[in-house]
């Protein structure tokens, strides 16, 4: 890979994660940069950017530049690649050596959108770019050999889509992606407290919600979670007691939608494979993958075994670092 810093970057709708080889995942934070919209200024990114959504006057812009798993802003995209590169390096891009660059993209993306993200990381200091598919690094992070001639599925459930594909000898043999992943899942559970509730909350009211009562399968024990808000019939300050029924109740819709996609790669899936994956079963990665109950929720209609990866959220950005040891393998996806 010559000279300089060879890097894995799992550039999400919701999260970027930075890996280097030998140190792991370095950098984990926010896809948000805050602005000033008069000046156009940078004020802070990442972290300290998302602790501003919902809460900044008029002429601070909090904003997420990549939207569906694809750049939405591109100058903004760069700024915030930058930024987090030179944060886990001390500002190496200074440095005589730029770094060689391994980043996710969808399962389905468009030319355009493909040049944006390469042309995004060789401004944000990268000396080469390479593109590998979400679901193919996912894999490889899970720690699935996928130079096998055998069939493995994965199914990688980001913030902005959800990409599956049935691996065999580093290559997608069916694929699909989807968008509806953890944002949506904030959607839907925004929609419901406003219909069930009369309460309007946000989106980071909505994401604990998800991470501390949602579910995708009844749990064994009811969990119950005090939120606040504004009732939209006072337009006064709210707060409600929300329980995780409820919350099943409101991802019953983009967790359907999940399966349904699940369903149509399986259906497509030659029969080969498919007594691969009877035997193998299926990998969830993604921070959508932490949802209570996902892996119970496929398991239970697909009929065949469904689990959840080590650290689910790392395993793309663990795979792209990964993958520039193995380029040799899949040149078709790079």
């Amino acid at each position: 890979m010559g000279l300089g810093l060879n890097i894995g970057i799992d550039l999400g709708t919701a999260t970027v994660l930075i890996y280097i080889k030998g140190r792991g995942v370095v950098l984990n934070e926010p896809s948000v940069v805050a602005v000033n919209s008069r000046t156009g200024r940078v004020l802070a990114v990442g972290h300290a950017a998302n602790e501003m959504v919902g809460r900044t006057p008029d002429v601070v812009e909090a904003i997420r530049p990549l939207r569906d798993g694809v750049i939405s802003d591109f100058k903004v995209t760069e700024i915030m690649l930058k930024t987090f590169i030179n944060r886990v390096n001390n500002g190496f891009l200074n440095s005589l050596f730029k770094p060689t660059m391994v980043v996710c993209i969808p399962s389905v993306i468009t030319p355009v959108e493909q040049k944006a993200v390469e042309d995004a990381c060789k401004h944000a200091g990268a000396r080469d770019v390479f593109l590998i598919r979400e679901p193919i690094a996912a894999a490889i992070g899970a720690g699935i050999d996928i130079t096998l001639p055998v069939g493995s599925m994965i199914v990688d459930i980001g913030g902005g889509t959800t990409d599956i594909a049935v691996i065999s000898m580093c290559e997608p043999v069916i694929d699909a992606s989807l968008k509806v992943a953890g944002d949506r899942f904030d959607e839907y559970i925004i929609r419901h407290l406003r219909r069930k509730h009369n309460i309007l909350i946000g989106d980071k009211t909505a994401e604990q919600l998800k991470i501390n009562i949602g579910c995708a399968y009844p749990r064994e024990d009811e969990l119950t979670m005090e939120v606040r808000g504004r009732n939209i019939v006072t337009g006064l300050p709210s707060s409600v007691i929300v329980s995780s029924t409820d919350m099943l109740e409101a991802l019953e819709e983009p967790v359907a939608d999940i399966f349904e996609a699940v369903h149509g790669v399986l259906e497509r899936t030659p029969p080969e494979l498919m007594s691969d994956l009877t035997d193998r079963g299926v990998v969830l990665t993604g921070g959508g993958a932490k949802l209570y109950g996902i892996d119970r929720m496929l398991e239970s209609k697909i009929g065949i075994s469904v689990v959840v990866a080590d650290h689910p959220e790392s395993c793309v950005a663990i795979g792209t670092g990964r993958a520039l040891l193995m380029m040799d393998k899949f040149p078709s996806m790079m």
